[in-house]
């Protein structure tokens, strides 16, 4: 008698390899010494200790461009929360960013989040307690002093001044419903969120530590080599994953969470483009750190295995490093996407095999996971297939390792396992009796085998596709190129994959489809730089204002009224 976990199962199979091609993907990407000018000028104000900061251009220009991305919703929406943070920063403390900032406002607007002192450990630090500080630079003093000293007369009433370590701070009373709070720095003016957080800027300005001079970070944005970027962001990942940590209803050994100060940051460059957004960025361990990166760069060819309609496609140079890197971050990883000793038991419950024992010994080369539409005339109920591809480093090891799941595919799981014949190569066909689900499993080039789940799509692959990925437009379009040494990328037609609704995905909400309908494609490349820093690259692909549509007709720009431009804070 038929047994009725097939189907389930078929789906677990290609489910479970997405889903992990994605957290493979998103671990890639968070993975000398120059002069100090480099670091921007807010950064040498802003506490060592912030959990995030963002340094943006007040460059009119780089606004423009960036008006010209995405959709007229997107537009709209992203006006909106600019809108939001203007208020919450400026016009609350009686400030018009056109009348009143940008007249003498420096090159850079620094933003940052700093956590709340605590005497506690750093894991302690409740989600939401963070005070947001904006400081802008001032590039005319003699202005920003007249200036200043006329504004604000509708709210001049609403503020007390008191005096800390010798600098006057202007802020809302004690018990206000909403706490706002700035000073003026010499050649900066800080508006803050919460008074501490003024307070906390003015202790950097009078000596304590600052991001500025975080180990590694001037290095960082020097290797990234970003002439006139739109924005400098900086992550502090010590202190983000002790706040996700602290908020996690996964608890965590003290010595897992211990070995998070081993990690300093990532600091990323964005740099806007004709055809969309680039962000260059690096991630490093602190210089006293025993963890060393494994200096790998051995991604090459996958793509050129792939046709060029792949929607979708993560690979990387040595799975079996890669997964003993992300097993030993997800022991002290609160948000790890997928929990690796959960995989390794369905894995073993499912086909019988250890994947650390069984399988990924001889996974040690460069594989590929990616996701490909059903062939043109060929019915399938699921619209595309998961390849998975893996360069063998032992393959008697590896036909051993297919044999047992042969024989648990056909024995209790009741498929169909039959030696077969495609485009003049071998291959092994797994088919449902129930009918609509296979998979095709064999090898390319002698060493390279490969698995695929779902639609019927391996006559692409073998024995080689007619058109390759790395040779389509979109995809050169939509690929950082500066990485020539590369240990991964990840690449997503967005367009196909999200916006058109055809495959059986996730849904996204209205609001992140505003988003995602302004995007037409993403790619990611990474690299080992050193035993001690990794570089990684993202081009996010846009839609741009004015151009036509799916639907051939232009896109209509957004009304004044909701247009970017409209905000202050928006059009420097």
């Amino acid at each position: 008698m038929l047994k009725k976990n097939k189907r389930p199962l078929i789906l677990a199979l290609g489910t479970g390899a997405l889903l992990l091609g994605g957290a493979l993907a998103y671990w890639l990407l968070v993975q000398q010494n120059i002069l100090r000018g480099n670091v921007p000028e807010g950064a040498k104000l802003v506490p060592q200790d912030a959990l995030f900061a963002v340094s943006v251009s007040t460059d009119e220009k780089q606004w423009q461009q960036l008006r010209e991305y995405g959709t007229p919703q997107s537009q709209a929406a992203f006006a909106k929360q600019l809108q939001q943070l203007e208020k919450n920063l400026l016009t609350a403390n009686g400030y018009n960013y056109q009348q009143d900032i940008k007249p003498w406002v420096g090159k850079e607007v620094t933003i940052a989040f700093l956590p709340p002192e605590t005497p506690q450990s750093p894991n302690a630090i409740p989600v939401g307690q963070q005070s947001v500080v904006m400081v802008l630079p001032i590039n005319d003093p003699l202005q920003a002093k007249q200036v200043l000293e006329r504004a604000r007369p509708q709210t001049a009433n609403k503020f007390v001044e008191r005096d800390y370590k010798g600098i006057k701070i202007r802020e809302t009373p004690s018990g206000a419903a909403q706490k706002f709070s700035t000073t003026l720095l010499e050649r900066s003016l800080v508006v803050s969120t919460d008074p501490k957080g003024t307070e906390r800027i003015i202790d950097t300005y009078k000596g304590a530590a600052s991001l500025g001079t975080t180990p590694g970070y001037s290095e960082a944005l020097g290797r990234i080599r970003a002439t006139d970027p739109f924005a400098r962001l900086y992550f502090n990942v010590p202190v983000a994953t002790a706040v996700a940590a602290a908020n996690s209803a996964r608890s965590l050994p003290s010595q897992n969470l211990a070995s998070l100060q081993e990690k300093q940051g990532l600091a990323t460059s964005v740099m806007l483009q004709p055809e969309g957004i680039l962000f260059k960025g690096v991630s490093w361990l602190k210089p006293n750190s025993e963890n060393k990166y494994a200096v790998e760069n051995n991604a090459k060819i996958m793509s050129r295995r792939l046709p060029e309609n792949t929607l979708m496609m993560t690979s990387g140079g040595n799975l079996e490093r890669l997964w003993q890197d992300y097993v030993k971050g997800a022991q002290s990883n609160p948000i790890i996407p997928i929990n690796p000793e959960a995989l390794k038991a369905g894995i073993k419950s499912q086909l019988g095999l250890d994947l650390e024992q069984d399988l990924l010994p001889w996974m040690r080369g460069e594989f590929s996971l990616a996701l490909i539409p059903a062939p043109k005339g060929v019915p399938s109920n699921l619209g595309a297939g998961v390849v998975f591809m893996v360069q063998a480093s032992d393959r008697s090891r590896a036909e051993k390792s297919l044999q047992q799941i042969d024989q648990v595919m056909a024995n209790q799981y009741q498929f169909q396992v039959q030696q077969g014949n495609l485009n003049n190569q071998p291959v092994v066909n797994w088919t449902s009796q129930l009918g609509g689900l296979a998979a095709t499993h064999g090898w390319l080039d002698g060493n390279v085998a490969f698995l695929s789940l779902g639609a019927p799509v391996a006559t692409t692959i073998v024995p080689q596709p007619q058109a390759t990925l790395s040779d389509s437009e979109l995809f050169k379009q939509g690929m950082p190129t500066e990485l020539n040494a590369k240990n991964g990328s990840f690449f997503i037609d967005v367009d196909r994959t999200i916006n058109t609704g055809n495959l059986a995905l996730p849904q996204f909400s209205p609001d992140q489809k505003i988003f995602t309908n302004a995007i037409r494609s993403i790619g990611v490349t990474a690299g080992i730089s050193s035993d001690r820093s990794s570089r990684f690259d993202i081009f996010v692909r846009t839609k741009k204002i004015g151009e036509p549509t799916n639907s051939g007709k232009p896109s209509i720009s957004p009304t004044p009224q909701s247009s970017p431009q409209a905000s202050p804070t928006a059009s420097p």
